[in-house]
């Protein structure tokens, strides 16, 4: 009996350990300050499919459209096309709201002030979505990462603003290999050279 306790306490570290190897992978680092360096100016999250910032405070607060115009205008070692975090889940109001994106990265991931990494300076306050509040467009939604709460809020108010890019930003662009485009070229010059051949041939005809 000792000996299956052993065996399943052994189980239960080793599951922990796993789990925390598929914690640690979540998170990539892309966009490095110097070519292969680990100085990352974001992460990829492969649950979600995002990337964000690595510093989670780069321009402090902000209204609602300013915090708007400042993640449209980011251009990070060349990429664009940064926003604010999105809010999916409308009707839902206060802590455990996990239908928008920061509310996925805070109690999935559970990425606070006291445990932020791999990301910086995340504050332990509101940061502004880019969703509005369709029924009233004065207000727009916001998550705080000091509580974990979706709320409301006038879009006038000054609250923090963390820049969210779709997809791994950091994954090579697809091009043919080596081999397939030298197939490919052969085979074009093959093509011309039968055209060419056609044409020589009907002339001495």
């Amino acid at each position: 009996m000792k000996i299956h306790h052993a065996r399943w306490a052994s189980l239960g570290v080793l599951l922990l350990g796993v789990a925390g190897l598929a914690q640690a992978d979540q998170f990539t680092g892309v966009l490095p300050k110097t070519s292969g360096g680990t100085n990352y100016q974001a992460y990829y999250d492969s649950t979600t499919n995002l990337t964000w910032l690595a510093n989670a405070d780069v321009n402090g607060t902000m209204t609602w459209s300013a915090a708007n115009s400042w993640a449209a205008g980011l251009d990070i070692n060349g990429v664009t096309g940064w926003t604010l975090p999105t809010t999916a889940d409308t009707s839902c109001l206060g802590s455990n709201c996990t239908g928008s994106q920061m509310g996925e990265l805070y109690y999935s991931a559970g990425i606070t002030r006291s445990n932020e990494s791999p990301f910086t300076n995340v504050q332990s306050n509101a940061y502004w979505s880019a969703t509005e509040y369709a029924p009233n467009i004065l207000l727009a939604w916001h998550f705080n990462f000091g509580n974990g709460s979706d709320n409301l809020d006038y879009k006038g108010v000054r609250f923090y603003g963390w820049a969210v890019h779709a997809g791994d930003v950091g994954a090579p662009t697809s091009a043919p290999e080596p081999g397939a485009l030298a197939l490919m070229l052969a085979g074009l010059a093959l093509v011309g050279f039968a055209a060419r051949r056609r044409l020589a041939l009907r002339s001495f005809e």
